[in-house]
């Protein structure tokens, strides 16, 4: 099996990450996308409006229909501090058996400038194959990221968690940039409305 994954806080989950996820995995040929919600963030604060429990659940319902893409709770359930090394390593792990070449390890342009400061990072593109997205860029092939990576040339989606944070929270329009499981979850929920 072809492994790829998404990381991320998902807070909430759009359809930017959806389109990303589905450009790699026909690109890349993968099996499956893991969508994996950060618990801690090492570089940010999380953003407030939402638990753990339901940023899954929404990454659940976001995913719902794509069977070619599930979510795993594991840094969730891990605690502290989630850091990509040690996530990859035990997916290395469990899907050892299984696991056809490298774990692909998905991550936007806005993240190259301080990759260097991740935790280990120079161990990652070894236990993965680092795959650069375009999220600010139309175009990352000439980016300067020192790091072993694929790049691929996606459709930049132009919307961001935060934005469709703000346009809840001030009463704006968000209802297409969401899965509709998504936005009744969150009319449900009314997550993000008074921040």
């Amino acid at each position: 099996m072809k492994l790829a994954v998404l990381g991320g806080s998902f807070n909430p989950p759009h359809i930017g990450h959806l389109a990303l996820a589905e450009d790699v995995r026909i690109t890349f040929g993968y099996d499956k996308i893991l969508f994996i919600p950060v618990h801690v963030p090492p570089h940010k604060q999380l953003a407030l409006g939402a638990t753990d429990e339901d940023r899954l659940e929404m990454v659940l319902r976001s995913i719902k229909d794509n069977s070619f893409f599930d979510v795993d709770d594991c840094e969730i359930k891990r605690g502290g501090i989630s850091y990509t090394i040690d996530t990859l390593r035990m997916l290395k792990n469990r899907y050892k058996d299984v696991l056809e070449g490298k774990i692909g390890f998905i991550i936007g342009d806005d993240l190259v400038a301080g990759f260097s400061t991740w935790h280990c990072a120079e161990q990652i593109p070894l236990e993965a194959d680092l795959i650069l997205a375009c999220r600010n860029h139309a175009d990352v092939t000439g980016l300067d990221f020192p790091y072993k990576h694929k790049t691929i040339l996606n459709d930049v989606v132009s919307v961001s968690s935060s934005e469709i944070r703000e346009k809840i929270s001030s009463g704006k329009s968000y209802r297409y940039l969401v899965a509709n499981e998504v936005y009744r979850y969150i009319n449900e929920r009314h997550l993000y409305e008074n921040l």
